[in-house]
């Protein structure tokens, strides 16, 4: 279900009418929580979890039949000034890979159930350096979110959000500091291998490109700083909100794709859930920000949506034992 955007601040309006999570599902899923045969809350997140989705897809008993995994790649301009230590050419030899099966998301997709598509938006076409101008025109950033909101199978039980492009830890770096404020510095890690004078080059990038556009419009901001891929991934968080369509998001990058969405209103990520913790140092600042504890901690930081399909096994457990387990009259046992 794509959102009808004429204009980036039509998502300032939008938020007011988003699909929001089914309370009696979740009290009816609650319920049932208190009656399975293991001492109240013993299964901590994953009861948690259970009732996430419980709400958003409206019912006691969620289910995932069909989990829809999506990795966008972009290519940036901001990498005209050294930021990354790869050329661009490296992101559409990865999405050749992707499509091959041969990389690490192909692995975790198939080992968790998911069905991955990866979409390439115009790798031969960087955005802008943001130093020298906006990334992107406003009519791009439409277009690249109207791209991520099209790929969206509203009859998907889940939805997993992942990307891939060279230079865009500095992008997300960029949107998380106009996002929630601090150094650049603060959230500039090494990325795909940057030493400490790359990771200051990252960071004086970034300050340059925030003095240049500011941080008033977060909206605005995701057209100044962002790129293509993180502009696709906004559109289908949106689409999958108006489908009702819970979302897990990969690590820092794909964390920070959304961040202008949070700044804007955070209620339009509720359906969101932060798959993993990323090793890069900005990403537990920015879950800490945006109050999204992250399902795992495996020290990860490939991107690719790896933490979110790693994570889908940790969801579909939680949905096992929710749906599975006996109640205590079930089962014969005392203390129901």
């Amino acid at each position: 279900m794509t959102p009808d955007l004429t204009a980036l601040a039509d998502i300032r309006t939008l938020a007011g009418s988003l699909p929001k999570p089914d309370d009696a599902s979740i009290e009816a899923a609650r319920a049932r929580q208190d009656q399975l045969t293991k001492p109240p809350g013993s299964l901590g997140k994953l009861e948690e979890i259970a009732l996430f989705m419980a709400g958003w897809q409206r019912t006691e008993r969620p289910k995932i039949d069909r989990a829809q995994a999506l990795v966008f790649a972009g290519n940036h301009g901001i990498c005209a000034r050294g930021v990354n230590p790869f050329p661009q050419a490296v992101t559409a030899q990865m999405v050749a890979n992707f499509e091959a099966g041969g990389a690490a998301i192909n692995q975790l997709c198939r080992a968790n159930g998911a069905d991955l598509t990866v979409i390439p938006l115009d790798l031969d076409r960087p955005t802008q350096d943001f130093t020298q101008a906006p990334a992107m025109t406003e009519a791009e950033t439409l277009a690249a979110i109207r791209t991520g909101a099209e790929a969206v199978d509203e009859n998907a039980d889940i939805l997993l959000l992942g990307e891939m492009g060279i230079g865009n830890s500095t992008i997300a770096a960029a949107l998380a500091c106009a996002a929630f404020g601090g150094a650049p510095s603060d959230w500039v890690g090494a990325g795909t291998g940057s030493d400490e004078a790359g990771m200051a080059l990252k960071a004086k990038v970034i300050a340059d490109g925030i003095a240049r556009h500011g941080t008033a419009d977060p909206l605005m901001t995701l057209a100044n700083l962002g790129g293509r891929e993180q502009a696709a991934i906004c559109g289908a968080v949106l689409a999958a909100r108006l489908a009702r369509v819970p979302v897990l998001l990969d690590g820092y990058i794909c964390t920070a794709a959304v961040a202008p969405l949070y700044a804007e209103d955070p209620t339009l990520l509720d359906h969101c859930l932060v798959g993993h913790a990323s090793a890069e140092p900005g990403h537990a600042r920015l879950t800490l920000a945006m109050h999204k504890p992250p399902v795992l901690d495996f020290a990860m930081r490939l991107g690719e949506g790896t933490g979110a399909a790693l994570a889908l096994g940790i969801v579909r457990g939680a949905l096992a034992c929710h749906n599975g387990m006996a109640t205590f009259a079930e089962a014969g046992v005392a203390g129901g």
